[in-house]
């Protein structure tokens, strides 16, 4: 394993760096709405995107409501996956079978690898995502949430199309 070529050929370094604070408001929400039409389930926040990190990765804060929520196995044919768990009980797919963790554990998923997050818990959990290199997941988890805020409802056909479209593969 060696270093990767470089990207950056300025000789004393640039003033670049972004800082998001942690009490920022999500980007998104997605699930059921309260009686103001505000969704109660997922918030999720755009920490790095490929398009804000060059390419490089995707980071994502994925605060999970009390309700179950989280894809079935699938996997990727263009990008890894990691999760590292920051709260509560979440159940990660590992290829293998469904496995409860808890703050701290961490799973990386290689490109092809069958994995998949639930929140069954009934009770709140978080994480962080993270997508090598930074593919654009912001248009899959908006679309998913302008679904389930609509009530639209896909054809089995539409479903694959949009996965598809988005570098997801259910098994």
């Amino acid at each position: 394993m060696s270093y990767p070529e470089p990207r950056y050929f300025g000789d004393a370094g640039e003033v670049s760096a972004t800082l998001r604070p942690g009490d920022a408001p999500p980007d998104l929400r997605m699930g059921p709405l309260d009686a103001q039409g505000v969704p109660t389930g997922t918030r999720v926040h755009y920490l790095g995107t490929g398009g804000s990190t060059g390419g490089a990765f995707g980071l994502y804060r994925w605060e999970m409501g009390p309700r179950p929520s989280g894809p079935d196995p699938h996997f990727h044919r263009t990008m890894t996956e990691s999760f590292y768990i920051l709260s509560g009980t979440v159940r990660l797919h590992d290829g293998t079978g469904w496995r409860d963790t808890a703050p701290g554990d961490f799973l990386f998923v290689p490109e092809g690898g069958v994995h998949g997050f639930r929140n069954e818990s009934g009770e709140p959990a978080s994480m962080l995502l993270l997508f090598t290199p930074g593919a654009p997941r912001e248009g899959y988890f908006e679309e998913l949430a302008e679904i389930a805020a609509t009530g639209r409802r896909l054809s089995d056909e539409e479903w694959t199309e949009l996965y598809h479209r988005h570098d997801q593969y259910m098994v």
